[in-house]
Order: C-alpha cells, then structure tokens, then sequence
C-alpha cells in the first residue's frame, strides 16, 4: 500500500521532518535490513579471520591488499557515485513517466456522458458499455504488468465474473487469435460501438463523434505505454555496477557501515521504483484504482447524465462587491493585502517621478476642435500618412477641453490655417 506521510510535513516546524526518520513502514530500514545485517554478518567474519586465524606476516598482507583496493574505491578510478546517481535518476524518471502514463477513464466519461444521448434503456445501455469496454482495455493491461492485479484476475473467468466482461465477449475474445497482448480489443469495440450509436443518432453529429475518438485514442495510447515501459527496461549494464598514517584499528568500523547504508539505500531505491507495478509499500495501488475507475465511470454516464440541479440565483446574485466567509482559524488571512505584483510598492524618489518633455515640444499646446466629418472619419479609419510638420506639432492639434462652442470661438487664424493644410495632405494623399 502507498504509504503516504504529505500531511505530516505540511507545516515547517521544528523538528517536524525528523518525526519521519523513525518511521518504519514505506522506510529505507524496512528496505535495506536485510542487506544489512548480510554485510555485518560478512564484515563480522573476515574480522574473526583476520584477527584469530592469520599470522602476523599474514595479516600485513590481508592489510596491504585491502589499502590497495581501498585507494581505488574512494577515487575515480571507480565512479560508483556517478553510475549510482545515474541510475537512480533514470529510474526516477521511468518511475513518473509511469505514474503519469497510467490510463485514467475521466476525460472520456465526461465525452460520453455529454455526447452519447438517450434517457432510454438503449441510451443508458450504450453508455454503460463504452464505459466498461474502457475499463475493461485497463484492466487487461495491467493484468500483464501488475502483480497485484494479475493476482487478483488470474484468468479471463475472474475478469468475466467480476463483471467487466460477458460470456460472449469473452468467446470473441478468445475467438480472435494473436501472438500479442489482446489489450486493445475492447477499444476495437468501443470505437464500433460509437459508430454505431452515431449511426442510430444517440451521438447527434460528426464533431461529436470525432471528439469520442480523440479521447478514446488519448485513453488507448497510455495503455499502450505502460505496456512499453513493462516490455523495455533500463539496460542492465546499469543495474550491476602505502602504508603510512594507518595505525588506528576500529572493531566496529561505524564510517563504514554509513558508508554501505548510504550507498546500498540509494540502489534500493533505484530498485522499488524501477518497478512501481509490484507489490512493495512504495508500489502503485493498482487494483484500488481500478475498483476507483469503474465506479465513477458507471456514475458519470448513468446517474450522473442529464442529472442537474435545479437552476437558480446564486447566494450573492444582489451584490454587486461580496466577501466569502472564513472560520475562526483563518480569520487572520483577512488582514493580508492582495498581491499586485512585484513592483506595486516600489519605492521612488521625487525626481524620478517628474515628467521629461523632450525639447521639440511646444510648452503651450494648441487645442482645436475638428469638425470636419471628412477628417474625422478619414482619421478613424487610419487612411492617410501625414507628412508635414512633426509628429509633436500634429498630435498637440486635439479637440478644446471646454467643449465645441467655446472652442470655435478661440480658434485663431493660425489654428485655421493649421486645420486646412492637415486636410488638404490627408485628402490629397487618399
């Protein structure tokens, strides 16, 4: 069973990361000791040997060996660490690739539940049977791939019994010879049968019908990766991979045994994970998910089609600026401002908030109101490239914050002449 400690270290608390070194389930303990105590027995025995059965001119030798193949195991010569990590990381990898590959019905049975209509016996009983093909697809791959799940279907009969298969279907099952895993069969049929429901109306148009597809082939392609990360595992090339100063002799050699608890514990974690469809603590709950899959198929199809509540106001539908209620323990989070980006608070000095007119600008600005619909409509529509006078002189020609009647009667000949010459460039060049 996936062992699951997420709540625990939730918060960041003293001391609240270290509760989890003794626990015992799902544990690098419960992994490695029996490996463990294999090397202390091992270690124990050379030790007895080498104190009580050599000589002392043998015992300079056994010495003399054991610094020589010391020398290479903490240098490069062996990169044990880089292999290790390696490995671990590609069996991490794998391990995700798997978690996420694993099919999972919920995209299809919402298309079929919205697409696949009828409140009749045939409608529901199309519903229902896509569903369970689906399913069914799932759970004979992972017969192929799980322990756990191949114990629990070990033949054809209990898949039938446990209701994602019929008699019938299991004989053109059967009838159907192939040297290959018969996982997509049931996807055969899900694919016919929406034909057919389409063919009959209950899938009312093509888009429709292409959407079941979509997602039929989306459902189709995870089983089928999850039959491909079973049939192609990682290489096995990774899986199998003086004198002086030394005076101090240790009975129970303690760098040593961290050394193997630290080094043996990595491997045994590229090993649980390299193959998360077993049956160790750590091991995908496959058999729950199956149970979890069919069961909110059935519902999402039959009890949940066309089952709404009823329409109606919401609690807040006559106000316009509403707040949602805390409880008392999150009360505190009222006071928290909204965050609004990096640089809302960002402080500036009195100069940099000055405004810089560039040096061709006129201090004074004219304002002048065009009427002319001519050029009103012909600069909305962006007809026209001005090319007299400067931009600033043109853009500082705008409507008189007064209003029109004031405008007109402050309009100088300048101005005048002004408007007529942007008219006439506008215009002639249109």
């Amino acid at each position: 069973m996936t062992v699951s400690y997420t709540l625990e270290v939730a918060n960041a608390e003293f001391g609240g990361f270290s509760k989890l070194l003794f626990r015992w389930r799902g544990s690098i303990y419960r992994l490695l000791y029996k490996e463990f105590i294999v090397f202390c027995g091992v270690y124990l025995f050379f030790s007895l040997f080498y104190r009580f059965l050599l000589t002392a001119k043998q015992q300079d030798l056994f010495e003399r060996v054991a610094l020589y193949c010391d020398q290479f195991t903490n240098t490069n010569y062996i990169p044990v660490l880089f292999v290790l990590g390696f490995y671990v990381t590609q069996a991490f990898n794998r391990w995700w690739g798997q978690y996420t590959s694993f099919p999972l019905p919920d995209n299809l049975m919402m298309v079929v539940s919205g697409n696949v209509h009828g409140a009749d016996e045939r409608g529901r009983l199309l519903r229902r049977t896509l569903m369970r093909y689906a399913n069914l697809s799932s759970v004979l791959i992972l017969r192929s791939i799980s322990t756990r799940v191949h114990k629990r279907f070990p033949t054809l009969e209990h898949v039938v019994e446990a209701g994602f298969m019929t008699t019938h279907e299991l004989k053109k099952f059967e009838s159907l010879h192939s040297d290959f895993n018969k996982y997509w069969m049931p996807l055969t049929w899900f694919s016919n049968l929406a034909s057919r429901a389409r063919e009959e109306g209950r899938v009312r148009d093509d888009i429709a019908l292409r959407l079941l597809m979509d997602e039929l082939n989306k459902y189709r392609a995870k089983c089928s990766l999850l039959f491909h990360y079973d049939w192609i595992s990682i290489p096995l090339v990774y899986t199998q991979k003086g004198y002086k100063d030394h005076t101090f002799d240790m009975y129970v050699p303690v760098f040593t045994l961290l050394q193997f608890f630290f080094y043996t514990g990595w491997l045994k974690v590229g090993e649980l994970i390299i193959n998360p469809f077993g049956e160790d603590d750590d091991d995908f709950e496959t058999n729950q998910l199956i149970d979890r899959n069919i069961q909110v198929s059935m519902l999402a199809v039959d009890d949940m089609y066309q089952n709404l509540a009823q329409i109606v106001k919401d609690k807040h539908w006559e106000q316009r600026h509403f707040s949602i209620p805390y409880t008392l323990s999150t009360a505190a989070e009222i006071m928290k401002p909204a965050f609004k980006g990096s640089t809302f608070d960002m402080r500036m000095s009195a100069e940099d908030l000055e405004i810089h007119q560039p040096a061709d600008t006129a201090e004074k600005k004219q304002f002048l109101p065009l009427k002319d619909n001519g050029l009103d409509s012909l600069l909305q529509r962006g007809k026209g490239v001005l090319r007299v006078g400067s931009l600033p002189s043109l853009m500082n020609i705008s409507s008189h914050p007064n209003g029109e009647e004031d405008g007109e009667e402050d309009i100088s000949a300048t101005s005048r002449e002004q408007k007529k010459t942007l008219i006439n460039v506008a215009v002639d060049h249109n």
